[in-house]
């Protein structure tokens, strides 16, 4: 190499003097030629790849002209260069031949970097990181020559001067194409800056700075939050996790059926070995073995595909692990550099015969050496959080997409709870562990490397202290996995009391009806209590994990030192031992904390993995028994068709053979739970295939028996993702017989309807749900009773408009399940189902003619109906349509049908308004108003009208958090509590201070003393004070955390309870506006907030600040000049912390804004299953999902660079405070001595990690109190009345019955107007009343008046005398008895259904339950009156569920009896015992019975008849029958001629 450059190439002489220098050879070659070998060996692979992921060509930008320019000055200097060396060359030999290999070299680099810019125009992003890279080396590799060159210059200045000058220029232009570098440019094809970031932009987050000033100006929304690149969305990420899916699930299938296979295996030879055994032993024994058996079967271990989740996530993510797996080997590689650079540096400020250039040298080194790891550090959290991220999106969209495939068996397993909890609780939990992931294997790294340097410094008595530790692992471990069970015991403790939350908000009319909230609220404060205990206990096995992390550190360094001094009296320590000790076991303090927590973490993690597992490997919906046809003769076919619900059941349709032709009607008929909505849902393929097969030609629409309504609007809900066409919709609004409710809603067809419809009554959601099948142009409708619901001529109308022979429907096939019999003469074909198998079909008259099932029931309905209903028979006859036929019944009607102003849906108000006696003008009218309705009802209503956006947006603070809700928990924690807590941790801080300073002294000791003469009395006090003092640090934080743990633990207590019980008191109108899924958060997340994170955020937070504290007052104490770096350092610092925290702040509050609805609208779809199946929507519903993922996830995105920006600068800041101390002690070198060094050093060292956590922990603690504000704001939602006043009633009120309306007045909201406007009447004891009227009419709010559901607003109601608003509301609730439309039922025994105080004994529920004629079906449950009702009551059948409220109505038999035309969900014999028990039971009574169909009211004292909110009419039947008034026309519309036609 000398020959090569004619010099010497390396002498070390060259550095042993003050002014040291390299040798311009060395500098001429190797430094020159590390960037270009990078450069060269890297390009190819850079364009391989920029020809790879081309995109098109980018136009030239002013930003491209000016690099490719300056590197054209360069390749122009590189080629003067070389003629300057030719033109030399021509004269004297001597020249070296690395002057002409540099320029040629560097002419071939410049052409290559020009090839390279120009290729980046194909790119996304034009700036290239290895460019930028190459940039960077070749300038820190110039300085060398640079500086050479000038002292050259300097000594004799015509040396080489044009060489130098064109070296200078060069370097100049270097530098100002690094500077273009810096800046990023914006591309056209992608708004996300991100994707466009330079190399140095992105590894500092600096393209994230216009966000933060936004947020720190004003609160972002979620415009101005950018999109997430393509790669990261869902649709990308899914689509490859699906390919790695299918592969491992085949594998884990196929692993799981051999397990089967052995299983059963085994099992067969079990089994054949016992019989023999048993042969001769006696019968009981045998019976004693099945129940073990029985027992054994349902313990946990069911099994299930298992262990391809992991793997498929590796293979999907398997680039960024990598990546980050690169990144965080570098940083943890850096870390151990520090040590050695502080043990240089002490050594350098003892040692006085150094230069100062290497005090200055170690100085920047060891600021470049933090700062790389920053970068590191960062870039790979940024990789692992976007990796964790991504996880929770795939785990949630598989989730998804599974639940639209799932067989109905497997979704029986889960709750809707529960399966929200796998998207919300398990897809986080992953979350987590693949966000710290690698610290699995670099926790071992690190602690290997730490004691490799550890025995370095102190030899052998390392493993003592090494021994502390690994002796606390299974310590901790034991503690970990005990941590573990409680979390996993609360977290069942936390689904039970959702679940009852989750029944409570559902059920709440219920409840505030029959007054049963205390009940409920004692069931939900006993789980909690079981929660909170659990809370208790955790709390303190976690204060004992900090005890043992806090005292190991200080233990272990204690035990080393005494040890190492102990074992040799030659053994002294000195500040370069003791610091660099210190310094490395600072950091293996981490990876010990860590191992453990990632170690639980993953633990827990697995149980997640092992419920996702089962949930995404459970069995699809098998719909290979459904086949779809395109050319068949006949429209559906069933063939030898047996399904059933459950396979380990009876079938429950059984070899089913039906031909359907095409645009045939069918009605089907049959008894409550004969199986015909089991038969309309084997066709849609939800039922398990027993055998046989069902050939369908063409698509279907589905009108399910609980019709399922979108949150949405009226006109969303019709067209259900389908085009919209105006001809149509109007069409289908008017055969829905829908324009008069359009008319009364506010905002018409834009209404919006609160979830699962609780806005709109039963009919409403019913034709709602028939207008959306109707719309949609299918071949088979497939129509689950949809008539049950609507009033008499509303479903004349509908039959008449929609399905029957002239219908919009006419020409399609339709399948019509319903119990109204007057249509029947209509249909083409019958067809009577019992038992789930058909008993006979045929057209009405054929079977009239059988005298068979059907024949002999419609005789025994004829009875009833009296001369009327035989008029039925005649085909022609005009009357058929009249109103004795329609005891609809429905098995199942709408969970939540509210009863809100928009109840029953009769299309009366044209009768009303007209009441003319002509019927011939009377049959007109239903038509003729509906036309003229027509036009009006559907000119687009401009803007909101009031009262039409029902649900309120969610109410989002914006803004810093108020002081107040600080306060507000730190009230509930108690301040005795907290300053306790503050003076616990104070003392630690002392403790920490004074164990360092006693430290510093201590090493001190090693220059006054040497070995021999080294007092022992001395050492045993130095050793003695340093351990005193590190087990002082230790209580103190014990103590600590065991207060904070009572403290926040009661604070929990308190704010759930405050929560509770004002949920359960807030008026009725406020679970109108607000979802349920909205009140729910806040009893599952911000509750489990204010559990677990809190109170963990908030500790944290104060240790680091004190800890902070006292480093600061350390190094100041040492260096004092130090205050003057401080306090700029500081005031950086906490600007960037206010930028940050604004930002933070929101980002989270979207992040959990835009969670919300990904849940609600999983919950939606659901319900919504077999609708979305018939439909065939499932792609567009998971589209749909996929937004709001999407929504979610950049906001995430965002608030995870939020965090990285943030760290990224804090790190800056720590490392300059590092760089500043070391440099001063590098200036004040004379004034100092080791030991002081290793103090400020160790300590500097340790700054930057905790700097970053404090402003972690404070955005931590701003977001989590966010909970407690969110709670806080349901907490001062305004109640109703008091439950009970100190006026109380007397105790056998009301005795006698008698209510008095006087000028009452009510509205719904503040903002609506009246519904009832002035009603007076009296209604005398035991009197029966019938209330009737068209929809909104305001029948059932009068039923929520009498109950005070609504206030009035005007007007009174006295009951016997006294005023009902002057008494508390259990009070009154308690004493009237409601029979309510929905027989909503709550999970749990059947006894509690009945009878949830336990006020009565069995004898009196068994009498009613007999009085109710259910109680041949509750004595043949095997359990009895114990038997358990599931969730929502789905186990009984509606017309059980409606006799079960009946049975409560009669165990509570007050002196008022309120019926909301409970009858609409039962067969006729139902009806009739339900009638005849009332008729019986409640003779002493006053009974008010809303009514839907007049024949039930026709034997009532008086009728009421009311219309918009006022009294029309009021008198017996006779008198108003006689009177021609409105109740006339409505009778004569229903066929009623007098009083007794009706009679039963």
């Amino acid at each position: 190499v000398e020959n090569f450059c004619n010099s010497t190439f390396w002498n070390s002489s060259f550095l042993e003097r003050p002014e040291a220098d390299l040798p311009l050879c060395f500098e001429q070659t190797v430094l020159v030629w590390i960037p270009l070998g990078f450069l060269w060996l890297l390009a190819p692979w850079q364009l391989l790849h920029v020809y790879k992921s081309r995109t098109k060509r980018s136009p030239i930008t002013k930003f491209y002209l000016a690099k490719q320019v300056l590197v054209g000055f360069l390749l122009i200097l590189a080629a003067i260069e070389l003629a300057l060396v030719l033109t030399e060359d021509s004269g004297k030999a001597t020249i070296p031949p690395v002057r002409y290999t540099n320029p040629i070299l560097y002419l071939c680099t410049w052409l290559l970097v020009l090839l390279i810019q120009d290729s980046r125009q194909w790119c996304i992003q034009k700036n290239s990181w290895f460019l930028s890279l190459f940039w960077i080396l070749s300038i820190l590799c110039g300085i060398f020559q640079f500086q050479t060159l000038i002292r050259a210059l300097l000594q004799d200045s015509n040396s080489n001067l044009a060489y130098s000058c064109l070296f200078f220029i060069s370097y100049g232009f270097q530098i100002l194409i690094l500077i273009l570098y810096t800046f990023s440019e914006k591309s056209d094809s992608s708004n996300n800056p991100s994707s466009t970031a330079s190399f140095l932009s992105s590894i500092t987050f600096s393209w994230y700075d216009s966000i933060v000033l936004k947020g720190y100006k004003q609160p972002l929304t979620l415009e101005d939050v950018w999109d997430i690149d393509e790669g990261l969305k869902v649709k990308t990420i899914e689509s490859r996790f699906e390919i790695f899916m299918a592969k491992e699930l085949q594998k884990a299938r196929r692993a799981f059926q051999k397990r089967q296979q052995k299983k059963s295996q085994r099992n067969s030879g079990a089994t054949l070995h016992d019989l023999n055994k048993n042969q001769s032993q006696s019968q009981d024994v045998l019976v004693l073995e099945e129940t073990k058996k029985k027992k054994k079967k349902s313990g946990p271990t069911e099994d299930f595909p298992k262990s391809w989740l992991i793997k498929t996530l590796f293979k999907t993510f398997w680039i960024m692990l990598l990546k980050s797996f690169f990144l965080k080997l570098v940083h943890d590689i850096f870390i151990f550099l520090n040590p050695q650079l502080l043990k240089l540096l002490i050594s350098f400020v003892s040692d006085h015969n150094m230069y100062a250039w290497t005090g200055y040298v170690y100085a920047i080194l060891l600021f470049a050496v933090t700062f790389i790891q920053s970068l590191c550090l960062q870039s790979y959290f940024q990789l692992c959080f976007i990796m964790g991220m991504s996880v929770r999106t795939t785990v949630i969209a598989s989730v998804y997409k599974k639940a639209l495939t799932l067989s109905n068996l497997a979704r029986k397993k889960y709750a809707i709870g529960e399966t929200v909890n796998l998207m919300s609780v398990d897809a986080q939990k992953l979350m987590d562990v693949f966000n710290y992931l690698h610290l699995l294997w670099s926790t071992v790294l690190q602690i290997v490397l730490s004691i490799f340097f550890l025995w370095s410094e102190l030899g052998p008595s390392v493993l003592a202290g090494v021994g502390v530790m690994v002796l606390l692992i299974p310590l901790n471990g034991f503690l970990a996995t005990k941590n573990r069970s409680i979390q996993f015991q609360n977290m069942k403790n936390k689904d039970r009391r959702l679940k009852i939350m989750n029944e409570i908000l559902s059920g709440i009319k219920i409840l505030k009806y029959f007054a049963w909230e205390p009940s409920f609220k004692d069931q939900v404060h006993n789980l909690r209590k079981k929660e909170l205990k659990n809370l208790l206990f955790f709390g303190q096995l976690q204060s004992m994990m900090i005890l043992i992390l806090q005292v190991t550190p200080v233990l272990v360094s204690v035990i080393t030192f005494a040890v190492y001094v102990l074992v040799d009296s030659n053994n002294i320590l000195d500040a370069e031992k003791a610091f660099t000790s210190i310094t490395l076991f600072n950091i293996l303090r981490f990876p010990l904390g860590m191992l453990p927590m990632v170690i639980s973490s993953v633990l827990q993690a697995t149980v997640s993995v092992r419920r996702l597992e089962k949930y995404l490997g459970g069995d699809d919906l098998d719909t290979s028994a459904i086949r779809h046809v395109r050319n068949f003769d006949k429209a559906v076919q069933f063939s030898e068709a047996s399904f059933t619900w459950d396979p380990d059941t009876e079938t429950t349709i059984q070899d089913v053979n039906l031909d359907i032709m095409e645009g045939q009607l069918v009605a089907v008929v049959g008894t409550v739970g004969s199986g015909k909505s089991s038969l309309m849902s084997a066709m849609l393929g939800e039922m398990e295939n027993v055998h046989g097969h069902i050939t369908i030609k063409g698509t279907t629409a589905y009108v399910p028996q609980q019709s399922w309504i979108q949150n949405g609007t009226i006109k969303d809900n019709i067209l259900f993702g389908s085009e919209f066409n105006e001809k149509r919709y109007k069409q289908v609004l008017e055969a829905c017989a829908l324009l008069p409710d359009l008319e009364i809603l506010p905002g018409g067809d834009l209404a919006e309807i609160g979830e699962k419809g609780i806005n709109l009554s039963g009919g409403q959601k019913q034709r709602v749900s028939l207008a959306r099948a109707t719309y949609q142009n299918a071949d088979i409708y497939i129509l689950d009773d949809p008539l049950s619901a609507v009033d008499t001529h509303v479903g004349k109308h509908i039959f008449e408009k929609v399905l029957g022979p002239n219908g919009l429907l006419n020409g399609k096939t339709r399948l019509l399940v319903t119990h109204s019999i007057h249509f029947l003469p209509q249909v083409d074909q019958i067809v009577v189902v019992g038992n789930g198998t058909i008993l006979e079909k045929g057209s009405y008259s054929d079977l009239l003619a059988k005298k068979g099932v059907f024949a002999k029931n419609l005789k025994t309905f004829v009875k009833y109906s009296g001369p009327e209903g035989e008029v039925t028979v005649n085909d022609d006859s005009e009357e058929e349509n009249d109103d004795s036929g329609l005891i609809a019944g429905v098995e199942e009607l709408p969970e939540e049908a509210a009863s809100l102003t928009m109840k029953r849906d009769s299309s009366l108000r044209r009768t009303l308004s007209r009441s003319s006696r002509s019927s011939g003008r009377n049959q007109k009218t239903l038509k003729n108003s509906l036309k003229t309705r027509n036009g009006s009802a559907l000119k687009g209503k401009e803007g909101v009208v009031q009262g039409q956006k029902l649900i309120k947006k969610e109410f989002m603070e914006t803004g810093k958090v108020k002081f107040s809700v600080y306060l507000k928990y730190l009230q509930a924690v108690g301040w005795c509590s907290i300053f306790c807590i503050i003076f616990a941790f104070l003392l630690n801080s002392a403790a920490f201070i004074g164990s360092n300073l006693w430290l510093s002294s201590w090493t001190g000791d090693s220059q006054a003393f040497n070995g021999t003469n080294y007092p022992t009395s001395q050492r045993d006090m130095r050793i003695g004070v340093y351990a005193a003092l590190g087990i002082a640090q230790g209580i103190s934080v014990f103590i600590g955390t065991f207060l904070s743990v009572y403290g926040c633990n009661h604070a929990s207590k308190i704010l759930h309870e405050q929560l509770l019980n004002n949920i359960l008191r807030a008026p009725m109108s406020f679970f109108d506006t607000t979802p349920t899924g909205r009140i729910v958060n806040r009893f599952t997340g911000d509750i489990s907030t204010v559990d677990d994170t809190l109170p963990q955020s908030l500790r944290s937070w104060i240790v680091c600040f004190l800890s902070i504290i006292s480093i600061i007052v350390m190094i100041c104490m040492a260096t004092p000049v130090f205050i003057v770096i401080v306090i700029p350092l500081g005031i950086i610092y906490v600007s960037i912390q206010v930028f940050y925290v604004a930002t933070s702040r929101q980002l989270r509050r979207l992040d959990s804004v835009t969670r919300s609805p990904i849940y609600s609208h999983f919950s939606e779809t659901v319900l919504g299953l077999p609708v979305i199946r018939a439909f065939e929507h499932q792609k567009r519903f998971k589209k749909q999902n996929e937004a709001g993922i999407d929504t979610n996830q950049k906001c995430v995105f965002s608030w995870i660079i939020s965090n990285r920006w943030l760290a990224i600068r804090l790190e800056l800041t720590g490392n300059l405070i590092i760089f500043f101390s070391a440099l001063l002690l590098v200036i004040y070198k004379d004034t100092l001595n080791g030991d002081t060094v290793g103090l400020v050093l160790s300590n500097a060292l340790n700054i930057t990690q905790t700097l970053n956590w404090l402003v972690r922990m404070t955005s931590e603690t701003e977001t989590n109190i966010v909970a407690v504000e969110r709670i806080n704001e349901y907490i001062n939602v305004e109640n109703e009345a008091p439950w009970v006043t100190d006026k109380r009633p007397p105790a056998d009120w009301p005795n006698k019955g008698e209510i008095r309306f006087s000028n009452y007045q009510v509205r719904y909201r503040p903002e609506l107007n009246l519904v009832l406007k002035g009603i007076t009447c009296d209604i005398k004891s035991t009197e029966k009343v019938g209330v009737v009227g068209r929809t909104g009419a305001g029948k059932s709010s009068l039923t929520n008046c009498l109950f005070r559901i609504l206030e009035s607003a005007g007007g009174q109601i006295t009951i016997d005398g006294i005023d009902i608003a002057s008494i508390g509301l259990h009070d009154l609730r308690g004493k009237l008895t409601i029979i309510p439309q929905d027989p909503i039922l709550f999970s749990g025994s059947l006894r509690m259904n009945l009878d949830p105080f336990s006020k009565y004994s069995d004898e009196e529920i068994w009498k009613a339950l007999e009085l109710a004629h259910l109680k041949p079906f509750v004595v043949g449950l095997p359990l009895g009156l114990s038997h358990e009702v599931t969730e929502a009551g789905d186990n009984l059948s509606v017309g059980q569920r409606q006799l079960v409220c009946l049975g409560r109505a009669l165990l509570q038999k007050s002196k008022i009896l309120i019926l909301d035309e409970a009858t609409a969900a039962v067969d006729l014999e139902t009806d009739q015992l339900i009638q005849t028990t009332i008729r019986n039971e409640f003779s002493q009574c006053t009974v008010i019975t809303i009514a839907h169909r007049l024949h039930t009211i026709m034997d009532s004292d008086k009728i009421m008849v009311l219309d918009d909110g006022k009294i029309v009419e009021y008198g017996s039947p006779e008198e108003l029958l006689e009177n021609y008034g409105p109740f006339y026309s409505m009778a004569k519309e229903a066929g009623i001629e007098n009083v007794n036609s009706t009679e039963f």
